[in-house]
């Protein structure tokens, strides 16, 4: 009976890891001016690179329908000096 008990445990454990779902990551839309975005909630913002000169970052958002996209557009660098 315990074997049949610790059978049907590990079965159960083993088939739960197949049941989570992968986190899949969204492909970098770039900024194009006029373009109609829908930010509901900011996750994320990539570091900006030590440049003089314009640099992409990438964003990660949510938008109003629980969605998550990432988008990618341009800023100067923080290596310029005065």
């Amino acid at each position: 009976m315990k074997k049949i008990l610790l059978l049907a445990l590990s079965l159960t454990a083993s088939l739960s890891a197949y049941a989570q779902q992968n986190v899949v990551t969204p492909d970098a839309v770039s900024f194009a001016y006029g373009m109609h975005l829908d930010v509901a909630q900011v996750l994320s913002i990539s570091p900006t690179a030590d440049v003089c000169g314009p640099t992409p970052v990438q964003m990660t958002y949510r938008d109003s329908h629980g969605d998550t996209h990432v988008l990618e557009y341009s800023v100067i660098g923080t290596g310029c000096s005065n």
